[in-house]
């Protein structure tokens, strides 16, 4: 039980009493904060010790999925073909290249990596697993070659608060160039091959210093030119590089307003230009309400458009020369490994190039993938996707499910396959995921109704959904597990207070979860850049609506389902106090004696552990959190 300190917040005639304010700590050193988050694991560890043998199990079984020894589809540019590696035991990847054969032969036989005694000898650029010895935490951002092919620009982040570090090596001899640039974001090009572009931030992911910068190798940071200032602490900044590389674009976006700079590489110092104009509430990432344009790429002949239609994604290619287009639909899905294909944009064939392979026997065809539509109280339809072994679920409402949700920002959540889950599916439970509004699944329209005074929306969908399977005899509520993560941990929480007695268990991970006190808090990172995602509450009709389905405002006496809360001590996008505290005050109100687990990554942020297999851990404690809570561990386990 987390002490009790009265912290009284006041606004618009409104007496809010936040008992667990003093869970929050800026520099996340305070000794008695990381007492209470290390007794909180303590606790956890204990209650799942009697399940750790299954769990252990769990692990291993997921593990022995992956194929450890293996590379990524190899891309070739220019002389090189660059391509990842990962080795048997190692948590991390290594950076590699091959020369294209110096033969004569034709272009065609070009086409694929050689390999082999004869093939030119593999070069290894970049090794993460040595890089990653020295730190608890190691991740790589960015990491891009530079036009002549003989140095790289990598972005580190050694804590997983996301605040990056960029280096600059030979990409032969490995031997560091000049000083590395800090305070920097993932966001890293070459501007030819004797500068970089980069975007800052400062210590606390402020925007004061949030700018776009040119750097000329061999030169101090401190001396380097701002391109651009972003004054406004509601947009942010992205880069990116054209096919070309002839090209840089700058975007600046909030989440109803962005713009473009270019900057012609040979013309450096021409500076920006403007590419689309500022102009409040256009947004020129999206097309319309039905379609959504998620990216373009241009080549010389073509334009390709990533397309998303009726929750599905697509591209369309259109032919300049020939003033056509065709589109093709992907085919992944719950049940099929990740593919790269190679697609020739004028004959429109595929050539499957690398699926990843999934271990230990197998088979697709064992799994069935079904698409069904709820609807809603105000007639919205509302689709799931679901996957579940056809040997295993009887679908007669005695089977377990997992019911995944998210959300908000107009993000999408496909349908992928996931070899972990795979593990779920073979204990007979059902997967699904519930596309809420909120999302970017159908469109615009689909973002705007699940936001602002609209978000309700999102929590009523997710309730809709449920309901809906359970009438359908997916499962039923004995059965019923949900898991959500970051704004979807909102989800959980805001779902949980709503409707307890609909689910047997909730996962929720690094869940946004304190939304009005945060959002009146312009001085954590991301509040100010998400008034056009929630609303303000320094507004009255904002902060009453907000307080509504606040998950740590409306946490009461009640009973509520098994919980399992995650964080991560350096998570920038949410503070790992919005956890603790909900958990803290539900251990406080609760009337039910089911479990509610707190564990706190303190070595992480936002995306847990960083090393491959580490990440199987949270997976397999998650799994066997939510078998003990149905009930399903084996006793010999």
């Amino acid at each position: 039980m987390a002490e009790k300190v009265k912290h009284e917040m006041k606004l618009f005639g409104d007496v809010r009493i936040d008992n667990y304010y003093w869970l929050r700590d800026d520099s996340r050193k305070d000794p008695k904060v990381l007492a209470y988050l290390e007794q909180e694991n303590a606790y956890t560890e204990a209650m799942m010790s009697g399940t750790k043998k299954f769990e252990d199990k769990i692990y291993a079984e997921i593990r022995g999925r992956i194929k450890e020894d293996d590379i990524s589809a190899p891309s070739r540019k220019g002389p090189y073909y660059y391509y990842s590696r990962t080795l048997e035991g190692k948590e991390y990847v290594q950076y590699c290249r091959r020369p294209v054969c110096n033969c004569n032969a034709p272009p065609s036989v070009h086409d694929t990596m050689p390999t082999g005694p004869c093939a030119p000898p593999e070069h290894v650029i970049l090794d993460e697993n040595v890089k990653a010895q020295e730190h608890g935490f190691y991740n790589i951002g960015a990491f891009t070659v530079s036009p002549n092919h003989k140095m790289v620009a990598y972005a580190e982040d050694t804590k997983g608060d996301e605040i990056y570090t960029i280096y600059v090596i030979d990409a032969e001899t490995r031997a560091q160039i000049g000083k590395p640039l800090v305070g920097t974001t993932s966001d890293v090009q070459w501007a030819g091959n004797d500068a970089l572009v980069y975007i800052t931030m400062d210590e606390i992911h402020r925007s004061d210093k949030l700018g776009a910068w040119l750097h000329k190798l061999g030169s101090d940071q401190c001396n380097d030119s701002m391109l651009y200032h972003e004054k406004d602490d509601m947009f942010s900044l992205g880069l990116q590089a054209s096919e070309s590389e002839n090209f840089l674009f700058i975007s600046s976006g909030s989440a109803v307003t962005s713009f473009v700079f270019y900057l012609e590489v040979c013309k450096l110092d021409e500076g920006l230009k403007v590419l689309t104009p500022r102009i409040q509430g256009i947004d020129t990432s999206f097309f319309s309400f039905s379609v959504k344009i998620q990216d373009i790429k241009l080549f010389r002949d073509h334009l390709v458009v990533y397309e998303r239609e009726q929750a599905l994604p697509k591209i369309t290619v259109y032919i300049f020369r020939q003033l056509k287009s065709h589109s093709h639909a992907f085919k992944g899905s719950l049940r099929t490994p990740p593919s790269v294909y190679e697609y020739d944009m004028n004959t429109e064939e595929s050539v499957l190039k690398k699926t990843e392979t999934v271990l230990v026997g197998f088979d697709a065809s064992n799994y069935v993938t079904e698409r069904k539509w709820a609807m809603a109280s105000d007639g919205t339809q509302i689709t799931i996707s679901i996957v579940y072994h056809k040997n295993l679920v009887k679908l007669d409402g005695s089977d377990p499910m997992l019911l995944y949700g998210y959300g908000s920002y107009e993000i999408s959540v496909d349908p992928d396959f996931d070899k972990a889950r795979l593990s779920l599916l073979d204990h007979g439970f059902v997967f699904a995921i519930a596309h809420v509004r909120g999302g970017g699944e159908m469109g615009r329209q689909w973002y705007d109704n699940g936001k602002f005074l609209k978000k309700k929306n999102t929590f009523t969908d997710f309730i809709t959904c449920a309901e809906f399977l359970i009438e359908q005899n997916y499962c039923s509520k004995k059965k019923l597990c949900i898991e959500g993560r970051s704004a979807g941990g909102m989800l959980m929480g805001a779902v949980l207070n709503m409707r307890p007695d609909l689910w047997k268990a909730v996962v929720a991970g690094v869940p946004f979860v304190d939304v009005v006190t945060t959002m009146l808090d312009p001085t954590i990172p991301l509040t100010t850049s998400e008034w056009e995602e929630w609303g303000d509450p320094r507004k009255e009709e904002f902060y009453h609506y907000m307080k509504s389905y606040s998950p740590v405002d409306n946490v009461k006496a009640q009973n509520y389902p098994h919980i399992l809360v995650t964080a991560g001590l350096h998570d920038p996008r949410v503070m790992y106090s919005e956890p603790a505290k909900f958990v803290a005050k539900l251990r406080d109100v609760k009337t039910d004696d089911n479990m509610l687990l707190f564990k706190c990554e303190l070595g992480a942020g936002h995306f847990s552990k960083s090393g491959r297999f580490e990440r199987l851990q949270e997976d397999a404690m998650t799994f066997a959190f939510l078998l003990k809570a149905l009930n399903m561990i084996p006793t010999c386990g």
